[in-house]
């Protein structure tokens, strides 16, 4: 059974990251795959307006349904098909 852990880990002055990986398991030998990407901390996260959405758009807009209800209607019956 293939089991999937993410993690953040920081690098030390020698440029290797060292992993401790618990799987529970003892005396068992593992194929481990290990795919890194740096993370970009120093750039903060966009306001709505950057992304390109109107100032004030989400306080507007969540919660704002005013019309009439919604109503779903009848949707028919399933068609018959043929077994597989």
């Amino acid at each position: 059974m293939m089991k999937s852990i993410k993690t953040r880990s920081l690098v030390g002055n020698d440029g290797i990251l060292h992993l401790n990986v618990p799987v529970g398991v003892p005396n068992r030998e593992f194929e481990v795959m290990v795919i890194y990407q740096p993370i970009e901390s120093s750039t903060p996260s966009k306001t709505p307006e950057e992304l390109g959405w109107s100032s004030g758009f989400f306080d507007e807009v969540i919660g704002g349904w005013v019309g009439e209800s919604l109503v779903r209607e009848p949707q028919g019956e399933y068609e018959t098909r043929e077994p597989l």
